[in-house]
Formats: C-alpha cells, sequence, structure tokens
C-alpha cells in the first residue's frame, strides 16, 4: 500500500491562470506560498516554500472566479511530477499538487467557499447545506 496525500494551507502568489483543454475542461494553475518560523542562533527566522498547484474542472472555474494573490487557503490533494521537451530539446521537469479539495479561509469578510472534485456529501459541513435541504 502506498500513500500520495498533502495537505496545505498557505497564501497564493499570484493570481489563478484558468485555461481550457482541448475538450472544454477548465484548467488552472498558480503558486502557493507556506512559511514556517524557527529559531536560529537565538533569533527567529522565517522560511518560505512554495508550491505549484493545479485544479481541473468545477475546481478549476470556481478558483479563477473567488481566489486571488494573498488570499489564504486550504488544500489537500496529491503530488504529481510532470516532464516535458523544452524549445531547445531540453528535457524538463516539475513537481505539482493537484487540487482535490479547496477550501477558501479568512479574507475580507468573505465566506468560507469549498470546491470538491468528488462532490462527496460527507465531505459538508452543516453550514454548507441550504435551510431547504434540512428535513426538518
Amino acid at each position: 500500500m502506498s500513500v500520495n496525500k498533502v495537505i496545505l494551507i498557505g497564501r497564493l502568489g499570484k493570481d489563478p491562470e484558468v485555461r481550457y483543454s482541448s475538450n472544454g475542461t477548465a484548467i488552472t494553475s498558480f503558486s502557493l506560498a507556506t512559511s514556517r518560523k524557527f529559531k536560529k542562533n537565538d533569533e527567529f527566522v522565517e522560511e518560505t516554500e512554495w508550491h505549484r498547484v493545479v485544479g481541473f474542472g468545477r475546481t478549476a472555474e470556481i478558483c479563477g472566479e473567488y481566489l486571488n494573490k494573498g488570499r489564504q487557503i486550504f488544500i489537500e490533494g496529491r503530488l504529481q511530477t510532470r516532464e516535458w521537451e523544452d524549445k531547445d530539446g531540453n528535457r524538463r521537469w516539475t513537481t505539482e499538487v493537484i487540487i482535490e479539495r479547496m477550501q477558501m479561509l479568512g479574507g475580507k469578510g468573505d465566506a468560507a467557499q469549498e470546491a470538491n472534485s468528488g462532490d462527496n456529501p460527507f465531505d459538508r459541513t452543516p453550514n454548507d447545506i441550504p435551510d431547504e435541504d434540512v428535513p426538518f
């Protein structure tokens, strides 16, 4: 058995870019910064790690509509490495976080929004369920 799971809470380094594949699937990509603070030589130091994040389908569309540079988000996903050849014939590769679940955090009074690629009703919290869907 193996596990490929990534959980990140960070801030967008730039606005998401949304494009569409030849079959019409929305694809978004953006950079996400995560930071940690630690003590080094009696002084606190902050270290920032940058992650490439990619989303597909409705999740990609939601990212394009609601996310912008500096926004804090929660991402749950998996790592994927791609390889390609650049225009000069050099082999290149990149490792990306593929979004499986995304939730917007904090912000300027924004209500938290959630996008699930699997639309699993058990992932919803009581605040996500419209009043008309409550049976009592």
